[in-house]
């Protein structure tokens, strides 16, 4: 099941999302990611800034993978998911994390709860920071804290000057 919570303030609009993962409905995930897109692209028509925030459940790159785990069509790696994030992403948003970090490798902010998998950073980049690129542009920092939390997912933390 997906969720939204969206607060908004002046032009801005926060939204913190989960979208599922898509194992048991993946019609369900993309037609939940295109209804999302649907609402960014309503968002800048209107003339509001957005930060989206949250567990998407895609893996954007290979980049946003450990090798040991790409498996191109693997629910959160397939290209039809990815394609749909883009085209979100395209709307006129920063990935923040990734901009501020283009070409790193082991940004990863999700680990499956198995063989020290977190300790040993194999994981995955499924939880983003999107801004409009207008905000996105005051980023300052982009940081996921993975030596916190007990959730098989850590916190990513941003900084906008």
């Amino acid at each position: 099941e997906y969720r939204v919570a969206s607060v908004t303030r002046g032009d801005l609009e926060v939204l913190s999302v989960y979208v599922p993962n898509g194992g048991k409905d993946f019609a369900a995930k993309m037609h939940f990611l295109e209804a999302l897109g649907n609402h960014v692209a309503e968002a800048h028509r209107d003339g509001r800034r957005v930060l989206l925030c949250g567990d998407l459940n895609v893996a954007l790159t290979d980049l946003d993978l450990h090798p040991k785990e790409r498996k191109p069509n693997v629910i959160g790696q397939r290209r039809d998911e990815r394609a749909l994030l883009q085209r979100v992403i395209d709307l006129g948003l920063t990935d923040v994390q990734r901009a501020l970090h283009p070409g790193e490798e082991g940004l990863f902010t999700w680990w499956a709860p198995w063989r020290n998998l977190r300790q040993r950073n194999v994981g995955w980049r499924i939880d983003y920071v999107l801004a409009t690129a207008s905000l996105g542009a005051t980023a300052t920092r982009a940081e996921c804290q993975r030596e916190f939390g007990t959730s098989d997912h850590a916190p990513l933390v941003v900084e906008f000057a």
